[in-house]
């Protein structure tokens, strides 16, 4: 049974199948000196030590750290069969602790000692399959032989195997050291040769954006790298030492910058048409493509000039285009507001039953437009914000001139201004500011010229003074606001409007003061005492009323809306002298009124008088400014003239 178990080990293994027990034989007398065999497995001793690699320089656990050996020697060389094996039969006697012979006799010293003093379970006789001991020990050495060959056949494969990674790795650091030696070299050759390549190389990148890639915020950098390349090229290039390399690069960088500029015309053209579309608001795309990409057209101009006026010319047709046909439509929009009439029969003068009988003001509602009321207001507001067309056209409130006037130049002024900060923004620094301010007089002319148009037909023909004159301030306060935001080529358009409106106001307060004129002259002796509602037969001049004329109220609130309105006024304007006069025909009807009392009743047009003037003082009393307070002084002394207190 044990021949079979080592017979069948004879074949290589990884490590050795445990060693089984056996049971014990029922013969006597032998298995006292076998049992250690059978219990426990003996080293190999000095024949394993004989296979081992360890006092071998190229052992498992130094040949990788040990010194390389020299050219010529491999570990094949070294591989020698070991000459010190110990005899199998001397290991088995070491095992044993006895003399082999006697075991194979059978004969043992102290055969009778043992026999006497075995176990009284002990098996005496062990079976050998029919073996003898000696046969039995010699198949066991042949049986530690191969297993013995086997670990040596496995040792040396290893260590075959162990030479050839050693070779691999040697190569492997040579070819390491090579490689880093051709590193170091190109990294030396970078250093000296990358700058003069990079000043005459485009990244593919950059050409690929440029010639296919979407007009967006990549392209503007892949054109700022291009840009900054070439003047790096050119710079090279007018140099005395330049490379032929860079004489091959300059008709492929001149060819890039022609697609670039071919790009940008595209993009531009596009952008412009697309103003004319219909119900487009051309102040989102002139923020979002024009001067988000106006590094575009500055690089158009450095390029291509002639381009560029090209760009700017057809931008400039299509956005003057663009704000006279719309302008024009919300003029036609403010149009259709109802306006209050003011025209002579609203004159200070005028008779009220005229005014009635006027068959333009049946569908009107009623109203003064001699006092300020509430007109007033359109100078308070703040932040004020131009009507909408549709609102506009719904609107069916009835309104003064100065209303439509100011919607209209509110939206005027707001555009001008920011198409002159665009043009400022857009074309600058490729153009300058004479050209820029020529480019938004061409722009906004047509509809400068538009606004003058429709202010005059708004003044044409009113009489209304004080929307007139509101009109005026309206226009001072939007050159103001012009000053403020520092766009000085709408002046031109502020200067015309004033030169519409102030001589139509002079011609509005002649117009008054004519009214005062005639009513004046119309009074005779008799009509004097009817302008004072009393009738003029022989009564006592006792019963003619001393209170204040219809037309003296009606001349102070025409004259505190005009001092209200002159406030800050300055001296050059022509607002003191038309009131002058309109003053002192008011003082001549009153005179004139005043003699209806005749010669018996002089202390009574005296009081007559003076309750007139104390009137005016009453009205106008709590106006402010330079030209009010002269009013107040001319009146006071005209009333201590005539004994008022």
């Amino acid at each position: 049974m044990w021949l079979d178990r080592l017979s069948g080990q004879s074949t290589p293994s990884p490590s050795p199948p445990p060693i089984q027990k056996r049971s014990y034989s029922p013969a006597p007398g032998r298995s006292s000196h076998l049992a250690p065999v059978t219990a426990i497995r003996p080293p190999y001793g000095p024949r394993t030590s004989s296979l081992g690699i360890g006092s071998r320089p190229n052992n498992s656990s130094t040949s990788l750290n040990s010194p390389r050996l020299p050219n010529g020697s491999s570990l094949r060389q070294q591989i020698v069969p070991p000459t010190d094996n110990a005899d199998p039969l001397d290991v088995l006697r070491n095992v044993l602790g006895k003399k082999l012979d006697n075991l194979v006799d059978g004969q043992v010293d102290g055969a009778d000692t043992t026999r006497s003093q075995k176990p009284p379970h002990l098996v005496e006789d062990v079976d050998f399959d029919g073996l003898s001991l000696h046969t039995f020990a010699e198949s066991l050495r042949n049986a530690c032989d191969d297993v013995l060959r086997s670990v040596q056949t496995s040792l040396t494969s290893f260590q075959q195997d162990l030479g050839a990674v050693s070779a691999e790795i040697e190569t492997l650091q040579s070819r390491s050291t090579a490689m880093n030696t051709r590193l170091e070299n190109r990294k030396v050759v970078e250093k000296l040769l990358g700058p003069a390549v990079e000043d005459v190389s485009i990244p593919p990148a950059v050409v690929t954006t440029i010639a296919e890639g979407p007009v967006d915020a990549v392209w503007v950098q892949a054109l700022e790298e291009l840009e900054k390349r070439s003047r790096k090229f050119h710079a090279k290039l007018n140099d005395s030492d330049h490379t032929k390399a860079a004489l091959d690069v300059k008709p492929l960088l001149d060819d890039l910058t022609s697609k670039a500029v071919e790009r940008i015309r595209d993009f531009f053209v596009s952008q412009i048409k697309a103003i004319r579309s219909p119900n487009i608001n051309a102040q989102i795309i002139q923020q979002q493509s024009f001067l988000r990409y106006k590094d575009l057209y500055s690089f158009l101009a450095r390029h291509h000039r002639v381009l560029a006026e090209e760009i700017g010319q057809a931008y400039i047709n299509t956005i003057r285009w663009y704000y006279l046909s719309n302008f024009s439509r919300y003029k036609q929009s403010l149009e259709r507001i109802p306006i209050f009439i003011v025209d002579k029969n609203d004159a200070i003068g005028a008779d009220p039953s005229n005014q009635r009988a006027s068959t333009n003001r049946t569908s009107q509602p009623s109203h003064d437009p001699l006092a300020i009321g509430r007109r007033l207001d359109v100078l308070k507001r703040s932040n004020q914000s131009a009507l909408p067309s549709h609102l506009a056209e719904d609107n069916k409130q009835t309104h003064y001139l100065e209303t439509p006037f100011l919607y209209y130049n509110l939206a005027l002024i707001d555009n001008a201004a920011a198409e002159y900060s665009f043009l400022a923004k857009f074309f600058s620094p490729a153009v300058g500011f004479q050209t820029i301010s020529r480019h938004f007089s061409a722009i906004f002319s047509p509809t400068f010229a538009l606004g003058h148009t429709f202010t005059k037909s708004l003044v044409e023909e009113s009489a209304d003074c004080l929307g007139i004159l509101l009109c005026v301030r309206l226009s001072q306060h939007f050159a103001f606001e012009l000053q403020r935001r520092k766009i000085p080529v709408a002046d031109g358009y502020i200067n015309g409007t004033n030169m519409l409106l102030w001589p139509r106001f002079q011609l509005a307060m002649d117009m008054h003061a004519e009214s005062i004129r005639r009513a004046a002259s119309s009074i005779s002796a008799r009509g004097a005492a009817s302008a004072l509602g009393l009738s003029s037969s022989a009564e006592s001049a006792a019963k003619l009323s001393t209170a204040p004329h219809m037309l003296t109220q009606r001349f102070g609130q025409f004259l505190q809306g005009l001092l209200i309105l002159s406030r800050d006024a300055g001296d050059d304007e022509p607002v003191g002298n038309s009131l002058s006069r309109l003053r002192s025909e008011v003082e001549a009807f009153l005179t004139k009124v005043g003699k209806g009392f005749g010669s018996t009743g002089e202390r009574k047009r005296d009081r007559f008088m003076a309750n007139n003037y104390s009137l005016i003082l009453t009205i106008v009393g709590d106006t402010g400014g330079k030209l009010a307070s002269e009013v107040r002084d001319h009146f006071e002394g005209l009333k201590e003239s005539v004994g008022g207190t």
